[in-house]
């Protein structure tokens, strides 16, 4: 693993994912600094991902490309008063322009890419490296490795599928990874790097399961919980908060999508659409935003409405959107989630029973170190069984916590994770 690393790089290092937040003015609140130009917004730009369609891994000209772009729509968004937090590359799955990825060798290529990233301050997805039902032997070694030696790639595992349905040989590659990497990363951090996928579909900006099956693409990721919790404020009932929470989102995220529209015209680029999933940070609680909704705390009676209700309004805007655009409640991201936590009004088993209806599954869940691969998997399984029953785009994001048991706090140097409980896996 690398020594000394940049506070860019070590953003990377630790994700940059779905729920990453990483932007020099993170505390200074939603919206970019007035003077760049614009008007500030009630919510941020968590990140604009570009496809890259790589013919091979040592031709890195579409990332070249591709980067030349998104700096180019950094500039316009920013410039329109938007803060844009992260630039990410996404290709398609690893295999097919490195099929032979187990040889040892393979691994200097994919270093390659991730130098070409930290050099381009951006980060990167390699996509799912395993997209069949099929057991590799070595796979938890190999990505504890990859993890090790790269600071800013991203990479998944397809463990169900329309064609295929929950993968249980594959989610058992993802369940040895899983414990692999909280073994051999400080804390157990590398995971966020590092997902089961479920039915998530070409397109979908947020880390670390994006992917895309064409280059010269792009899509649009957000971190709107404080547009939601404002929406929510004085709202009569539920139907009264979907109404102003609908008015609000295509009000403020219109724009956005024209902007992004017009740039994909100019470049010849194809504009995918906006995941609308309302990723959080810490000063941007989804889990605030619910409780201004139900006006109870979170994991309490009416929650599970309160993410259906959410949830439709993400479905049903009139915007184009991709990816996810369902309801993300990322536990160690989120202060006031991670609160509840501590103060037991929920676990895992809520949290899959929101998954029923809300948007990502189970994200940055803090778990006991000593949980087993079976224990794991049996968890994953679940994950991939709603995502096939509902057909519908879902991940886990484990996180194992070294020498820590359920009950225990888990602590992070990152600014940018909160304090939280290790739940218990029963």
């Amino acid at each position: 693993m690398k020594m000394g690393l940049s506070r860019r790089e070590f953003a990377g290092l630790l994700g940059l994912g779905s729920v990453w937040p990483f932007a020099a003015s993170f505390g200074a609140g939603p919206g970019a600094d007035p003077s760049a130009g614009g008007t500030p917004k009630n919510f941020r730009i968590r990140t604009i991902t570009a496809g890259v369609h790589l013919p091979g891994a040592s031709n890195l000209d579409p990332a070249k490309a591709a980067v030349a772009f998104l700096h180019q729509a950094r500039s316009r968004f920013e410039a329109e008063g938007y803060e844009v937090q992260t630039l990410r590359l996404a290709t398609q799955p690893l295999e097919s322009y490195l099929p032979d990825w187990t040889d040892p060798a393979s691994l200097a290529a994919i270093k390659d890419l991730d130098q070409f990233a930290v050099d381009n301050q951006v980060s990167c997805s390699i996509g799912p490296v395993i997209t069949a039902d099929q057991y590799h032997q070595g796979f938890a070694a190999w990505a504890a490795e990859l993890v090790q030696q790269t600071n800013n790639i991203s990479f998944s595992c397809q463990v169900a599928s329309a064609a295929s349905g929950v993968h249980f040989n594959a989610l058992r590659c993802a369940a040895e990874a899983i414990h692999a990497i909280s073994r051999a990363t400080p804390g157990g951090e590398g995971n966020f790097r590092f997902a089961a996928a479920a039915f998530i579909p070409s397109g979908t900006p947020f880390f670390p399961v994006a992917w895309f099956d064409q280059g010269m693409a792009f899509s649009i990721g957000l971190e709107t919980p404080n547009l939601l919790t404002a929406a929510f404020a004085g709202r009569k009932d539920f139907n009264d908060a979907k109404q102003r929470l609908k008015a609000s989102m295509e009000s403020a995220l219109g724009p956005a999508a024209a902007l992004a529209s017009e740039l994909a015209q100019g470049a010849g680029w194809n504009y995918l659409g906006i995941d609308t999933s309302p990723a959080p940070g810490l000063d941007a609680s989804i889990g605030r935003a619910i409780e201004t909704l139900t006006q109870v705390p979170f994991g309490s009676p009416s929650t599970l409405a309160a993410c259906a209700a959410i949830t439709d309004v993400l479905k049903g805007l009139s915007i184009k959107t991709c990816g996810y655009s369902g309801l993300m409640l990322p536990v160690l991201e989120d202060p006031v989630l991670a609160q509840r936590a501590n103060e037991g009004r929920y676990g895992i088993s809520e949290l899959l029973l929101f998954s029923n209806v809300c948007g990502t599954g189970l994200d940055v869940v803090p778990l006991p170190g000593d949980a087993t691969v079976d224990e794991l998997a049996a968890v994953i399984s679940d994950v991939a069984a709603l995502a096939t029953k509902y057909h519908k785009p879902l991940s886990a994001r484990l996180f194992p916590a070294p020498g820590k048991k359920a009950g225990d706090k888990v602590r992070f140097d990152n600014p940018h994770l909160t304090e939280c409980v290790v739940m218990a896996l029963a």
